[in-house]
């Protein structure tokens, strides 16, 4: 039987105290985790503390040749992975697969990574160059839905940058992040990398501690706050990827037997619950009867079931609380829009809702002006593009947008014009580690992944020499 130990200071703690994991397919706890206190939580932070200074004088290439290894074990046991995070999450397995496959990608490139010093001015006066130097203790707080593959994208760039991280996953998707742990414990000097569980109520302490240098958060705008309110006592350096509401939008060249299905599979993933799934569609008028029947047809015949079973296209919602969230957009549907498939949460021990088309109705709805984080999709017309552009660009969120269009030159025109993070042309959705992603507004500050996101993680210092 396998076990979810903590990791801290470099060893793998199995306490009394335990946190129960539930299935979201059936409802029930299938395993139990060892939870943590503040007590246990201050000491991480402790360790990764003093681990700081010797770990953060080694090279990149020091640094780095744990990650690779760390990617080849996840590797051998890729299998488990996937079926242990459909398990605890509740995702289709061929997603569970998609996303281990990524973190293995994700950890070997970091692991080669490098931010060299930059020279600025060189002149028989003065030499001038920038410099990166390591933040200290970084604190990665990690949400429910990319358990694994979030909480490896920010540990990896936090310790090959020569930092040491205290880790905290979500509080109903614990296990397969404790399993990275165990298997990053001999790899790493004590108190570089600590995995730590909560019952969710550790993350303030996490955010607010005076020896941590750095907080990356991914969730909610409303925690998101929080997190950043926690973080300015001391000024702690923060990175927050938050909610978003991102909407696709159809050109008048686009066919609807086209885009449909890739709207859809865009909108549905994961159930909707994606930051940056379609969670709004527009269409221009003279398409919208068609792109919404087609769009129900495909809700109406999609496979809702376990994520273990192969033949699943969507899963269940992974939390009671979401799933209490969810149901409150369905009720305003029904009480704002015309539901055309779906639109019931199904009679089962599990977290199922069935995946919901609205049309027919108005801008101003809550359906339309928050983040449902479910799958629940509202389809909207319209009559002019400045119009929509307008209308997409008052959200007071910008994580991503999308264009569709058989002219991908006047995509990127109308692309170039949303206020988003994020614009993707024939396609919603992008993610890469070489490829930086941030959310303007408030889905977020600061950016992940890339060459820039790989800075956020250091401070720069300015080196001046002056040699007459």
């Amino acid at each position: 039987m396998n076990t979810y130990p903590l990791l801290i200071d470099g060893k793998l703690i199995e306490i009394d105290a335990r946190l129960d994991v539930v299935n979201p397919a059936t409802g029930a706890a299938f395993t139990t985790c060892a939870v943590a206190d503040a007590d246990l939580m201050d000491r991480a932070i402790t360790a990764a503390k003093a681990a700081f200074p010797a770990w953060s004088s080694k090279s990149w290439e020091d640094r780095g040749a744990p990650l690779a290894v760390l990617a080849d074990r996840l590797d051998v046991a890729r299998e488990d992975f996937a079926q242990l995070l459909t398990q605890e999450q509740g995702k289709p397995i061929a997603d569970a697969r998609g996303e281990v496959g990524l973190v293995v990608d994700f950890l070997h490139y970091y692991s080669t990574a490098r931010i060299a010093p930059k020279t600025v001015t060189d002149t028989a006066e003065r030499h001038v160059s920038v410099h990166r130097k390591p933040l200290g203790v970084i604190a990665a707080i990690c949400p429910w839905n990319f358990p694994l593959l979030i909480a490896a994208y920010k540990l990896a760039p936090a310790v090959v940058t020569g930092n040491t991280c205290v880790v905290k996953p979500a509080a109903t998707t614990p296990l397969t992040t404790l399993w990275l742990g165990k298997l990053a414990a001999d790899l790493f000097p004590a108190g570089v990398v600590n995995v730590v569980t909560d019952r969710n109520d550790l993350g303030a302490q996490l955010s607010s501690h005076p020896d941590v240098a750095k907080v990356t958060f991914t969730g909610s705008t409303a925690t998101g706050k929080r997190v950043m309110q926690a973080a300015s006592n001391t000024l702690k350096r923060i990175t927050l990827e938050l909610g978003g509401n991102d909407a696709a939008i159809l050109l008048d060249d686009e066919t609807t037997d086209d885009v449909a299905q890739s709207v859809f599979d865009a909108a549905f993933n994961l159930s909707g619950q994606v930051c940056t799934a379609i969670k709004k569609v527009y269409a221009p008028r003279n398409d919208y009867d068609a792109l919404c029947d087609k769009l129900a047809a495909i809700a109406t015949s999609v496979k809702i079931g376990n994520g273990q079973d192969e033949d699943t296209k969507i899963g269940p919602i992974q939390n009671p609380m979401q799933i209490e969230k969810v149901q409150g957009f369905l009720d305003i549907a029904k009480r704002d829009g015309k539901i055309i498939a779906g639109g019931e949460v199904l009679a089962s021990q599990g977290y199922f809702i069935q995946p919901t088309i609205v049309r027919d109705i108005d801008e101003n709805s809550d359906l339309v002006k928050e983040e449902q984080f479910g799958p629940v999709l509202p389809v909207l017309p319209y009559d002019t593009l400045d119009d929509v552009i307008q209308t997409v660009n008052d959200s007071e969120y910008g994580l991503g947008n999308s264009v569709w269009s058989a002219d991908v030159e006047r995509a990127a025109e109308v692309g170039l014009k949303l206020n988003s993070g994020s614009v993707w042309i024939n396609r919603h959705g992008y993610i890469d580690p070489a490829t930086p992603f941030a959310g303007a507004k408030q889905s977020g500050i600061g950016i992940e992944m890339g060459d820039e996101g790989l800075k956020e993680f250091t401070q720069m210092q300015l080196l001046v020499i002056e040699k007459t």
